[in-house]
């Protein structure tokens, strides 16, 4: 019996049966399973990260730039953080999808998000054989989680989460939504985000506008744009292109012989670096960020919030024409890189170059100015250097960059010799606007933004000069009823002391010291004659002068001063401008205008410009004004416009004659000591206003031969409508000014005594004599 017992204790297991490990592997595959399943779920709930909403994949968080659009449709600027400007499904092209299907993600069209067989493959391979991202994860990354990790288990997370998304994404959007966003948000390096931005930095065209092999390029920089950069690795972007190409050959979207001839095709770059500091209207544009930081604030959002002009994709359509500007820009150029080479050779001997008539106190003055203004003396003051080691370190040289007008320069200097070496620098403001519609059509601040960033045409006024005459003569004939043909006397002239509170007798002077005798007001404004326009003056009073400015537009500052009748006042060259075309819209003033729609990103409006106009003097008077200008091109300072004459020096500084045979009204203008040259010239439908000088009122050139705004200015304006002209698409006008009807006003004047010689001067502001 005890045997019986020891056998059944001793009994032996019987060994598990097939059906046993069948059910095991079964509930390690459903655990399995149901772990892969848990797991996402979690990345799902948001365990591993926070996951995007449905509102946030209905409208995925991006950065969208602030679009600046010319009149002709051309986008010549943007504000953003992401310089980055959506497009349409229908604005790809497809060969530029086909590319990137061929090339990222061979099974776009059949997967939901998540490509099994590209998955399978790269785990079997390990990698080996390429990732498994499709582009609908890829874009996933883009939006919400941004770059992988190097750490494994994030890694491993972060692809759950990808996933994840992906899925969301295929059920919320279509493909083709899916492949915009996805070329809408790659970063293609160079301030490129974005496909529109990357076409136009790379190539400069729109991307409906490319080729195949140019697509293909795009597309094979996706692999890692910072390495398969363009513009410094040029030969490893084309073998990659070609991969590309190949791949669309591969996949039948274009066939072998195509491939391979696109493929011996040289990378085609036309490189235009999109930046704030580059590009065209530079100084507009920052102006026009300034007004927009402004207008943001007094016109919010429907909930009350600020609309971002870096991230809330406004599109502003502006009156600038961009090809206007491009010529504008190129005339300044053009002039001024000439004109500074003879600078230069006047200050040679100028122990105080570039400065005249101050002596070394003063000098040192101006210098201990800049250095106080400059960025070097606010990092050290912010750093707690005392003052006395800051100025030291401004006699430590220092390897720079500067700025020449052959092209940016390494050279190693003091900073204080290079702040002298820039008062050096000739600078220029030009503006050009439609009389008839206040539109500002051209917009140039100074010679180059990235050195020189202070705006000449709607932040710095300077003094005027012989410019401002032509508004004691609109005073004159409105209020005496003088006319053009009025006879005048060139004579000796002094205004006694007391006389609208002047403390000393005035006695201003012609710039020839010499008087003419009798001769009409057209003549005297031809000639610029100082003692006539004080004459008028004296018959108007300054403050009717200032009240008929102010009626023009003009908001600067304005002394009721008899001196203001030769320009002894500081003013824009936008002001100007503006007052000017006046008398070319018959009498009607237009406040400039430089935005004319903004939109949201949606395409809403948000603003329409309405002209603000003003009725200011008749149309009898603002003609009449129109045909004294017009005596300064036929025979005055403005007479070289039309001649073959050439001067000392005038063919080296400003090229060819210019010959105009059309009617042209204008004024030149010359201050104190040749520190500031003008030009205002105005066609039927186009007034264009130029300033040039230096920053520093004391620097300047030593003599009028070259000193006179004839010869610093008005030599802008010669090119610019030189080049507007031969542009038959911008219809810039050549005919007359428009006559009134039943002119009152006497304007043909048949007796005009013609100057001794072409090289007519205007006359420079005389005011040392003068206590205002």
């Amino acid at each position: 019996m005890s045997s019986d017992n020891n056998k059944k204790g001793t009994k032996k297991q019987q060994p598990k049966g097939p059906k046993n490990y069948l059910k095991m592997f079964w509930l390690g595959f459903l655990g399995f399973v149901a772990a892969v399943i848990f797991f996402f779920l979690c990345a799902s709930w948001g365990v591993f990260g926070q996951m995007p909403t449905f509102d946030e994949l209905e409208n995925p968080a991006s950065n969208v730039a602030t679009e600046i659009i010319s009149s002709d449709g051309k986008t010549i600027g943007k504000f953003y953080l992401e310089n980055r400007v959506p497009i349409k499904y229908e604005d790809l092209p497809d060969y530029l999808v086909n590319a990137l299907i061929s090339t990222e993600d061979e099974r776009f069209k059949e997967h939901s998000g998540i490509d099994a067989r590209g998955t399978l493959r790269a785990i079997t391979s390990v990698g080996s054989s390429g990732g498994a991202s499709t582009i609908t994860q890829q874009l996933a990354k883009l939006l919400f989680h941004g770059e992988g990790s190097r750490s494994l288990p994030k890694r491993i997370t972060q692809k759950a989460k990808e996933w994840v998304i992906a899925v969301k994404l295929e059920r919320q959007y279509t493909k083709e939504e899916i492949l915009t966003m996805y070329l809408n948000k790659a970063d293609f390096v160079n301030n490129a985000v974005g496909i529109r931005s990357a076409t136009r930095i790379y190539m400069g065209k729109e991307p409906k506008d490319l080729t195949i092999d140019e697509a293909a390029m795009f597309v094979g920089m996706l692999q890692n744009p910072a390495y398969f950069n363009p513009v410094r690795r040029p030969e490893l972007v084309e073998k990659r292109r070609n991969v590309v190409l190949h791949q669309m050959a591969r996949n039948g979207y274009i066939t072998q012989e195509e491939s391979e001839r696109l493929q011996k095709k040289p990378l085609a770059l036309h490189f235009t670096p999109e930046s704030h500091r580059e590009g065209i209207a530079t100084y507009f544009r920052e102006y026009l960020r300034d007004y927009m930081r402004r207008w943001v604030k007094e016109n919010p959002k429907k909930d009350g919030s600020t609309y971002d002009i870096y991230r809330d994709g406004l599109k502003i359509y502006v009156s600038i024409d961009s090809r206007m500007q491009k010529y504008g820009e190129e005339a300044v150029e053009a002039h001024i890189a000439n004109l500074q080479e003879e600078f230069f050779i006047d200050q040679k001997n100028n122990k105080m170059a570039p400065f005249y008539k101050i002596n070394q106190k003063e000098v040192d003055n101006i210098m201990m100015r800049a250095m106080k203004t400059s960025e070097r003396w606010r990092q050290m003051s912010e750093q707690g250097k005392s003052e006395s080691d800051i100025i030291k370190s401004f006699d430590v040289k220092t390897e720079m960059r500067i700025f020449t007008w052959k092209g940016d320069r390494d050279t190693i200097m003091t900073p204080k010799d290079s702040i002298r070496y820039y008062k050096h620098f000739l600078q220029a403001g030009m503006m050009a606007m439609e009389p008839q519609t206040g539109h500002i059509k051209a917009w140039v601040g100074g010679i180059n933004y990235k050195h020189f960033q202070y705006d000449h045409v709607g932040q710095g006024a300077r003094q005027v000069g012989s410019t401002f005459k032509p508004f004691v003569y609109a005073t004159a004939i409105e209020q005496l009823h003088y006319s053009p043909c009025d006879s005048i006397i060139d004579s000796p002239f002094t205004m006694p002391r007391g006389r609208y509170g002047i403390s000393k007798d005035w006695t201003p002077q012609n710039s020839n010291r010499s008087y003419r005798g009798i001769m009409t007001l057209k003549q005297a404004l031809a000639g610029s004659v100082n003692t006539v326009t004080a004459k008028l003056m004296d018959k108007v009073g300054p403050k009717a002068v200032v009240d008929m400015c102010r009626d023009l537009g003009i908001s600067g500052d304005i002394p009721q001063s008899p001196a203001i009748a030769l320009g002894a006042v500081d003013l824009t060259v936008s002001d100007m401008v503006a007052a000017y075309s006046t008398f070319a819209n018959q009498g009607i003033y237009v406040k400039p205008i430089f935005i004319t729609r903004i939109e949201d990103k949606n395409g809403v409006a948000l603003f329409n410009a309405v002209p603000e106009t003003k009725d200011v003097v008749s149309k009898d008077v603002a003609y009449a004004i129109i045909k004294l200008l017009e005596g300064v091109t036929e025979s005055g300072s403005g007479v070289r416009l039309r001649t073959t004459w050439q001067g000392a020096g005038y063919k080296r500084v400003t090229g060819h004659p210019y010959k105009f045979t059309n009617p042209i009204a204008g004024k030149t203008g010359t201050s104190q000591n040749n520190s500031d040259g003008w030009f205002i010239g105005m066609v039927p439908n186009l007034a264009t206003g130029i300033w040039v000088g230096n920053d520093d009122r004391a620097a300047h050139f030593r003599t009028m031969t070259y000193g006179q705004g004839a010869t610093l200015a008005l030599p802008i304006w010669g090119i610019f409508m030189n080049k507007c002209y031969a542009d038959k698409g911008l219809n810039i006008s050549k005919a007359g000014f428009p006559v009134p009807e039943n002119l009152s006003i006497r304007v043909d004047c048949t007796r005009i005594v013609q100057p001794e010689t072409d090289d007519v001067s205007e006359g420079a502001l005389d005011t040392e004599e003068f206590d205002f």
